[in-house]
């Protein structure tokens, strides 16, 4: 992809003039199909590395995170940045009530979302499942990873069906 063109982006809709460390090499690696693992400290921009490749991808970027709080910080993090509809990102848990999994459901289906936050937990539910089925997919993201091996994996056994629900939902 034109690295003008990530640029261009990462300003207009983040606001910021330059990357951070190896961000810009991360989101160039994603972008060409690859997949990788980031490891940064807390502020070190490891969102960016997702979220920037999602915006410029076709489909939608699932995102696997373990806390309502920090999916619900994201969403509201990248709404801001967007002065369009505010679709361009939604999250998928057990704090929504139906009818705001049905306007999810919408924008997704209808191809406004570039970013879907979702609980390990949310993605195993069968009516989940299916409604991504639908959809096109960029890439999947396990966002802060680190807290599946500092709780133990029997903490959240359905971080280890994540592949399993990969290769289903396609």
């Amino acid at each position: 992809m034109n690295q003008d063109l990530i640029r261009k982006t990462l300003k207009e809709f983040f606001g910021y003039d330059t990357f951070k460390g190896d961000q810009e090499e991360v989101i160039t690696h994603l972008l060409g199909g690859g997949d990788a693992f980031v490891l940064m400290p807390t502020g070190g921009g490891k969102s960016l590395c997702y979220q920037l490749p999602a915006l410029l991808m076709k489909g939608t970027a699932i995102v696997i995170s373990p806390l309502i709080a920090l999916m619900k910080n994201q969403v509201d993090l990248i709404r801001g940045f967007d002065a369009g509809t505010g679709s361009v990102a939604h999250f998928l848990n057990s704090s929504l009530s139906r009818q705001q999994i049905d306007e999810v459901r919408s924008d997704l289906l209808a191809g406004k979302t570039k970013l879907l936050y979702v609980a390990p937990e949310s993605l195993t539910k069968e009516e989940n499942v299916q409604m991504l089925k639908e959809v096109e997919i960029s890439f999947y993201a396990v966002d802060e990873a680190h807290c599946i091996s500092e709780w133990g994996h029997d903490f959240r056994p359905e971080y280890r069906r994540i592949r399993a629900l990969v290769e289903q939902i396609g």
